[in-house]
């Protein structure tokens, strides 16, 4: 029975450290930590990616879809795009 390693295990094997908010305030990886929920629940736990080159694709792919098409209830419901172009001056 094959067992994941646990996100602490590959990022020692990667020597990367930790990213770790200020005791006390939560709040300092909030919009981090709700971007990377994302996407591991919409990109990572439904897609087996069998080369680097198809996962940078994707995750690509993710990001610009993210941060320019994926309609929010916080924004309106408009998109990234729509947001910003509204917020601009004329």
């Amino acid at each position: 029975h094959y067992q994941h390693p646990t996100w602490r295990a590959i990022l020692d094997k990667a020597r990367l450290p930790q990213s770790m908010s200020r005791r006390g305030n939560c709040l300092d990886n909030a919009m981090a930590e709700n971007f990377f929920g994302h996407l591991k629940a919409e990109l990572f736990h439904h897609t087996k990616f069998d080369t680097v080159t198809e996962l940078t694709t994707e995750l690509d792919n993710y990001i610009d879809w993210y941060n320019t098409t994926r309609i929010s209830t916080t924004l309106g419901g408009l998109n990234p795009a729509q947001y910003r172009a509204q917020n601009q001056p004329a």
